[in-house]
């Protein structure tokens, strides 16, 4: 297993996240199969891997139960567990005190070694933030309290935001989660993420390194031209070798599935094999022709005229993002904007198209961005769903 040093400890340069456990049928709904998720906890175990990430919403709010159960047959300084705190989650109050003590009850244990914030971005930085609810003085609290060891947060803001975040509360967070991979270093500005917390000396966790599942599945094309220079290694292990080149990433989740992952990917850490120029050139080149992209540079000529005063940049590279692989992650990162300066608000009026060097249609792209956005649902109407389905189980059980 490959090492990575934080802060003294030697923590394994995988870590097990449980966002995505094993079901009993495979389909989306099922129960957690329970059986095999300890099978994978041992094999993860006898093989190096102790560090398990978990959080409050995850598979419905089972996931902490169930991996706090599976680690309880092991004793506690032997593995690290990591939860987070729901903050991103819209509702009428935050009680992060209520939330941590039933994470510490459901996971079975009197600390953990990692929390986290979760997802800090542009709309929940302002719960984050606001001293009526306390969330981040009330863990740091914990964290002198020793019931909690690293404290940190996960974000799939922008750049901008993971600055001005870091600006007013970095001196607490040790490490952040981010969304890392050969496809998002460009697609995302992840490369400029990485960056930047490097140059805070903030140590970087990497979350979806495989694109939740999509960097594992490549075209037979793309196959062999990896292939042509690593015959034996798998797809999603491309997606891991590029993350081991980057010294700054500590830790990389995966969320893996079934034993075959687990396997494949212990086997994929068992030592690190860099990738060379030509090998990385090759990773970026199927990375571009995955995009399908609107190709705008972001010089930003069309933002001048526009009566609007539309981010057009912006929202070209999120529905570039959309294109790809239609995620929760840009649709929230839009409705965190104002009505006026999301892509339905453009009135078409042609003059950012008539500047735009690359000669794209911007109005189309927006509006055809429009349409796609309706197909997400939104972070409010997955909320209010949750809090349905939790009413309803509530009423079943009484």
């Amino acid at each position: 297993m490959i090492y990575r040093d934080f802060q003294g400890k030697e923590l394994p340069l995988l870590g097990f996240g449980t966002m995505r456990l094993p079901l009993i049928s495979g389909e989306n709904g099922a129960p957690v199969d329970e059986h095999q998720v300890d099978a994978m906890v041992d094999y993860a175990m006898a093989h190096g891997v102790n560090y398990f990430d978990t959080a409050y919403p995850y598979h419905g709010g089972k996931s902490e139960l169930i991996i706090g159960k599976s680690l309880s047959r092991y004793p506690r300084e032997k593995f690290y567990l990591a939860t987070k705190y729901p903050g991103h989650q819209i509702s009428s109050a935050y009680n992060p005190a209520e939330v941590f003590e039933d994470q510490l009850k459901k996971c079975r244990v009197e600390y953990f070694d990692f929390y986290l914030l979760h997802n800090v971005y542009e709309k929940s930085m302002g719960t984050y933030m606001d001293p009526k609810w306390g969330i981040i003085d009330y863990f740091a609290q914990q964290k002198r309290l020793g019931r909690i060891r690293h404290l940190g947060f996960s974000s799939h803001g922008g750049v901008d935001n993971l600055r001005e975040f870091l600006d007013a509360r970095g001196e607490l967070m040790e490490f952040c989660q981010i969304q890392l991979n050969y496809m998002d270093w460009t697609l995302q500005n992840a490369r400029e993420k990485y960056q930047l917390l490097t140059e805070r000396n903030i140590p970087v966790w990497v979350m979806e390194p495989v694109r939740g599942g999509r960097l594992a599945h490549l075209t037979k094309e793309d196959k062999e031209k990896l292939g042509s220079f690593r015959p034996d290694e798998s797809e999603a292990a491309w997606a891991f070798r590029f993350l081991q080149s980057l010294p700054n990433v500590k830790m990389v989740l995966s969320g893996m599935s079934n034993m075959e992952q687990m396997e494949d990917n212990v086997k994929t850490f068992r030592e690190e094999k860099p990738l060379s120029e030509e090998e990385s050139r090759a990773l970026m080149e199927i990375a571009e022709g995955m995009k399908n992209s609107v190709p705008c540079t972001a010089c930003r000529y069309c933002c001048d005229g526009c009566p609007k005063g539309l981010d057009i940049p912006m929202l070209l590279a999120t529905y570039n993002e959309v294109r790809f692989l239609p995620a929760m992650n840009a649709r929230m990162r839009i409705d965190a904007l104002p009505e006026e300066k999301r892509p339905a608000a453009c009135i078409a009026c042609g003059k950012c198209s008539q500047i735009c060097p690359q000669g794209i249609n911007i109005p189309k792209e927006l509006k055809d961005f429009a349409a796609a956005l309706k197909s997400i649902p939104s972070w409010e109407e997955i909320c209010r769903q949750r809090d349905a389905a939790k009413a309803a189980l509530a009423g079943k059980e009484k």
